[in-house]
């Protein structure tokens, strides 16, 4: 399945807006009322393989070039994608916010989102669709697992204690609260005040829908790590993370 809309032009999603929606339907047909968000920032070199790949399972893709200092946005732009670029450096939280809300005036009913650097297989997109078709969800959430033969020890012990927290916080077990291959409803996005910008911010996303009453699913997903950079500072993305669980007390 795919339909392309590349380049500043708008994108034809589904223009329902109603709160309710079938109990059930097919995975063909939620494609049409979801579309692909890519937030990123210097991902030259993998958003094109990203692009194309959801383009595959999706009839449109956003991509939020969060002031790349490279060719991010020309290339997916170049690849199929509907290409939003921020002028400063804004962070991921503020990427998606940008997403979501170009999401909503496309039309869309949901988003699905992915990370731009190759750690998300767009062939798994179809599990999500499936989730989400099944009418019993408002969030759906790819859960890695947590081996050391694929997720170095560093990530392990992060993602361990970081899903721990938010689970607690939260009031239900999320079993990856990191991960950032998602799909989400766009009347749930915004039905929660959301204050991060940085990468905390999908930390707060859960904690905030799960208190709202909002229902989860999780669907398994590869573990991919091929050596590429972190973008998270250590020191000031923990104390955030810090920061962000204390204002949600």
């Amino acid at each position: 399945m795919s339909g392309r809309t590349g380049g500043e032009g708008g994108m034809h999603g589904a223009s329902g807006k109603d709160d309710a929606r079938p109990a059930a339907t097919t995975a063909v047909e939620a494609v049409k009322r979801i579309c692909g968000l890519i937030p990123c920032y210097n991902e030259a070199g993998c958003i094109a393989a990203v692009v194309r790949g959801a383009l595959k399972h999706l009839s449109a893709v956003i991509v939020v070039d969060d002031c790349s200092t490279d060719d991010t946005a020309r290339i997916a732009k170049e690849a199929g994608a509907l290409v939003v670029r921020h002028e400063t450096n804004r962070g991921k939280g503020a990427a998606l916010k940008t997403g979501f809300e170009r999401a909503a005036v496309e039309g869309f009913e949901a988003v699905l989102t992915m990370d731009g650097d190759g750690q998300h297989d767009p062939d798994e997109i179809p599990a999500f669709l499936e989730a989400y078709a099944a009418g019993d969800c408002d969030v759906v959430l790819g859960c890695r697992r947590f081996d050391r033969r694929v997720m170095p020890l560093v990530r392990i012990c992060s993602n361990s204690f970081t899903s721990w927290a938010v689970s607690r916080a939260a009031g239900r077990k999320i079993s990856d609260s990191q991960t950032g291959f998602r799909l989400v409803r766009i009347e749930t996005w915004r039905s929660v005040p959301l204050v991060s910008d940085r990468f905390d911010l999908e930390s707060e996303f859960i904690i905030k829908v799960c208190r709202a009453g909002a229902r989860i699913r999780e669907v398994p997903i590869r573990t991919i790590y091929a050596g590429e950079k972190s973008k998270i500072r250590p020191l000031k993305d923990t104390w955030r993370f810090f920061s962000m669980l204390w204002k949600c007390r």
